[in-house]
Parts: structure tokens; sequence; C-alpha cells
């Protein structure tokens, strides 16, 4: 039998796995469903060295901004495939699906990289908001009630 004294300690190389935090699974999840973030989290990951849900989100909020803007100019022929953009439709339909669930660390990241980062009045595709579904257009409102 080993005694605790005599166990042998773990190499200094060996690293502790990381935690699939709510955040980063919804990040995982985002990209599956809508693969036209794929090219943006790629590079993310490699400007970041890991998974960053915050920080990636932004990158998000770009896209599906583009992309709406990109259908409500009917210049979405000129974009790509959609598997090459980001479509708005899927990624507001996944995201709203999210945050009917009531995970903390999921609608922490919705509500404050995704919907506090969404174009203000002024802004083009502000628009956008008013395609949000019930949970988000709720979270919205009380975020920036002033749009």
């Amino acid at each position: 039998m080993t005694s605790p004294a005599s166990t042998p300690a773990l190499p200094a190389t060996t690293l502790p796995t990381p935690t699939i935090t709510p955040g980063i699974q919804l990040v995982g999840d985002l990209v599956a469903y809508v693969p036209g973030l794929r090219t943006a989290y790629d590079a993310h990951v490699v400007c970041q060295g890991r998974v960053q849900p915050h920080v990636f989100f932004w990158d998000v909020v770009q896209a599906t901004v583009q992309s709406y803007v990109a259908d409500a100019d009917h210049d979405a022929d000129h974009k790509g495939d959609s598997h090459e953009r980001a479509d708005w439709r899927r990624t507001l339909d996944f995201l709203e699906a999210q945050s009917r669930r009531g995970v903390a660390g999921v609608d922490e990241v919705i509500v404050t990289s995704f919907l506090g980062d969404l174009p203000h009045p002024h802004e083009p595709g502000h628009a956008l908001v008013r395609r949000l579904g019930p949970v988000l257009a709720a979270r919205f409102g009380r975020l920036r009630p002033g749009g």
C-alpha cells in the first residue's frame, strides 16, 4: 500500500484539464449551429489562446449585424454561401432557445456580450432588435430601455 507521503508527484508539465463552463459550451454549440461563425471562432482561439466567451461574442454581434444589414440591403447574394457567413436568423433562433433554458452562465454571456453590444438607435443594423424573440426582447428591454 502506498502512503500519501510516497505518492509520486505529477510531472511539472502536466496541466489541468480546462473546465467547460456554460459560456464555453454555449460558444461551441453556437458555432456548430451557425457554421458561418467557424472562421471567426478559429481566429478567436488562435488570438486568445483559448475560448473566451465574452470576447468571442463581440465577433458574434458583428457577424450577426452584418448578416442582417446585408439581407436588409438585398445584398445577401453577394456575401457568399450561407455556410461562409453567419446567418442572423439562425443566430437569433439559437440564442432565444438558449435563453429559455435559464442557465446563469449562458444568460450572462448572452445578456452582457450579445444584447449589450447590439447597435444603438443611431447605428446601422439597430432594426435587428425588433427581430429578437420574446425572451431576448424582454431582456434587451430591461438592459436598454431606450433601445
